[in-house]
């Protein structure tokens, strides 16, 4: 048998335990194409590519946080966390009812 469980509250969401939802999601980065110049054309860019390959082989290059350019991403749901995901999906709401006092 195989074992699920809900990806935010843990509920055992198992097929023999009744329905349960997937939610299938991908991100990825939005290309908004430019319109090329003539400097751009002018630009030696074989020059820069090689130079960020020497720094990557000397272990000169800084390392960078970039998110993936692609990512696809599964969650199994319970009925209640459906609902509640369904409501408000990018947790808009869940964000805005915090309430901080002012010291």
């Amino acid at each position: 048998m195989v074992h699920i469980t809900c990806d935010l509250c843990g509920k055992d969401v198992s097929a023999e335990n009744g329905v349960r939802y997937i939610v299938k999601m991908e991100i990825y980065a939005s290309h908004d194409p430019s319109t090329i110049t003539e400097a751009d054309l002018d630009d030696d860019h074989l020059e820069a590519i090689s130079e960020i390959l020497r720094e990557s082989e000397d272990g000169l290059g800084t390392p960078v946080d970039v998110a993936p350019a692609y990512q696809k991403v599964r969650f199994d749901l319970c009925p209640a966390c459906h609902k509640k995901f369904a409501r408000d999906p990018l947790g808009k709401q869940a964000a805005q009812s915090f309430d901080f006092s002012e010291n």
